[in-house]
């Protein structure tokens, strides 16, 4: 199992780790969690996006989800290259105004498949 991203928070005593991790390796990822006795407090399916290495290219992508009233819940990036991980309620609409699957006039973009664990300590 191999984790691609991770966020970590902290606040009012708790601590939170979003988790990215490819989806066939998700079950193997909760056991290795619940073992530890961390507790989840959620799973989900996220967008990866690879996005250009230049300036306002992340405010370009929000702007079209915004455009589309598609909400994040939580953005951040993954470990290496430049790939952006957004969750919300609305992926399907995401992936619409996003143009996926990807067409030929949005060549830096991609979508992979991955789950969101977001742990949380029980």
């Amino acid at each position: 199992m191999s984790i691609q991203g991770l966020a970590a928070f902290t606040g009012e005593g708790k601590g939170i780790v979003h988790l990215l991790v490819d989806d066939a390796a998700a079950a193997r990822c909760r056991e290795a969690l619940e073992g530890a006795g961390m507790g989840i407090a959620d799973e989900r399916p996220v967008l990866v996006v690879d996005i250009e290495d230049r300036p306002g290219t992340l405010g370009e992508l929000v702007r079209q989800l915004a455009d589309a009233n598609v909400n994040i819940d939580l953005a951040y990036t993954t470990f290496g290259g430049v790939r952006i991980v957004i969750a919300t309620d609305d992926l399907e609409n995401a992936r619409s105004v996003l143009e996926w699957p990807l067409e030929q006039s949005a060549p830096a973009r991609r979508e992979t498949d991955a789950t969101s664990i977001w742990d949380q300590p029980a």
